[in-house]
């Protein structure tokens, strides 16, 4: 018998009636939300406001929530020297009778556009020397933060437990799976997150700290489709790919893809096949 679906997982917001959610937050945070081009995904709505802002609203299950709750958005207010979002205001509401949270949050309209309408590139973006530039100065400035925050990719807690679970289903061999530096990490450095050809880095709900190179291996785990741009990731992010951690997160990405859920459509499956090979070798070293 199939287990039913968590109550947050019923709802797609791609299809379901927003008019009444997009006027409570327009009420909340006293803006005007543009309908012509509202962005709408499975759990968030995303668009323009009449003063030149950007509101982002997300509907999550409490089972996607931990103690540390999740205004990241406006946690992530406080770092310094990360090229991101300014955020203005945020308003949380529990929906009546289920144990779902929305958030609503308004921040700077950033001019560039996300670089990938998803979370991988089929083409090389031809990015400036400017903006690999500021991808380095931002994620080492971020490295440097201190927080209490633990990062949530794809919404769920990363552990040690974690790491060695995904690892030792996927790749069985590597026996040592133990992190040993911890940093702040955005937690989904997806190409669909990062703005060009001015750098910015959105979407900043789940960061926290991760195992040392979780950021550059998600990058370059998504830009395998191009070898060209994954080996240019692989250069500018050297230090921390080449690191332990960054090969058992570049691993950890790669299970995702090579795991018992890999599609053979996927263009991602063969360049993951290959480098995952590679990485498990040097590991074993």
């Amino acid at each position: 018998m199939t287990a039913p679906l968590p109550v947050a997982a019923r709802v797609d917001l791609r299809r379901q009636p927003v008019e009444g959610v997009l006027e409570r937050v327009e009420a909340a945070l006293h803006v005007r939300v543009d309908r012509q081009g509202l962005v709408r995904k499975r759990r968030s709505l995303g668009g323009r406001t009449e003063r030149g802002t950007w509101v982002r609203i997300e509907r999550r299950g409490f089972e996607r929530i931990g103690p540390q709750g999740w205004n990241g958005t406006e946690a992530a207010a406080v770092l310094q020297r990360v090229a991101m979002p300014e955020w203005y205001q945020g308003v949380a509401w529990r929906e009546p009778g289920e144990p779902v949270m929305w958030r609503a949050d308004e921040l700077e309209l950033i001019d560039s556009p996300s670089i990938a309408k998803g979370a991988l590139v089929l083409e090389d973006p031809g990015l400036p020397d400017a903006w690999w530039e500021a991808l380095n100065a931002s994620l080492d400035a971020l490295a440097e933060q201190q927080t209490p925050r633990i990062a949530t990719p794809d919404t769920v807690t990363i552990t040690q437990e974690l790491v060695t679970h995904a690892l030792g289903e996927v790749f069985p061999s590597v026996a040592d799976t133990r992190i040993e530096r911890w940093a702040p990490a955005h937690a989904d450095l997806t190409w669909a997150n990062v703005m060009g050809p001015g750098f910015s880095i959105i979407d900043w709900e789940d960061w926290g700290m991760a195992p040392r190179g979780l950021d550059a291996a998600t990058l370059w785990g998504n830009a395998l489709a191009v070898p060209a741009l994954a080996d240019r990731i692989h250069r500018e992010r050297c230090a921390d790919l080449e690191s332990r951690d960054g090969k058992l997160m570049s691993l950890f990405f790669l299970s995702k893809i090579v795991g018992p859920h890999a599609h053979e459509e996927d263009p991602l499956l063969a360049p993951a096949q290959k480098e995952a090979q590679r990485l498990v070798a040097e590991l074993q070293l």
